[in-house]
């Protein structure tokens, strides 16, 4: 899927470009989250769901929400760091890892 392609892509030029990594970091993550998104179906009622889940505070046993709520908190927390870090990068590998694994499972295309 081409986000996930981009989004690994902004990762790679995070590494190497320290100058924009913050940007570039966020970017990904927001690039991998949308790709789930598009997998799983409608993304705008998908957004609406994960956002009314944290405002509210539920505390969900579905897997896949619980997973869509732990992803968009971590894009969240990378959105409000002053600069980029290593910690930042680790957990962007991780949210488009996990993305990977997500769209492979709900669209059956294989893995780039």
């Amino acid at each position: 899927m081409r986000q996930l392609r981009e989004a690994k892509a902004e990762l790679t030029a995070a590494q190497l470009n320290r100058d924009n990594a913050r940007e570039l970091i966020f970017n990904a993550t927001r690039k991998a989250q949308s790709a789930i998104y598009h997998s799983l179906g409608n993304p705008a009622s998908i957004t609406t769901i994960v956002q009314q889940n944290i405002s509210e505070g539920n505390l969900t046993e579905d897997p896949i929400l619980k997973s869509l709520v732990e992803i968009e908190k971590s894009v969240q927390w990378i959105a409000s760091l002053p600069s980029s870090s290593k910690s930042a990068i680790t957990v962007a590998e991780n949210i488009i890892h996990v993305a990977s694994e997500i769209v492979k499972l709900f669209t059956n295309e294989p893995d780039d």
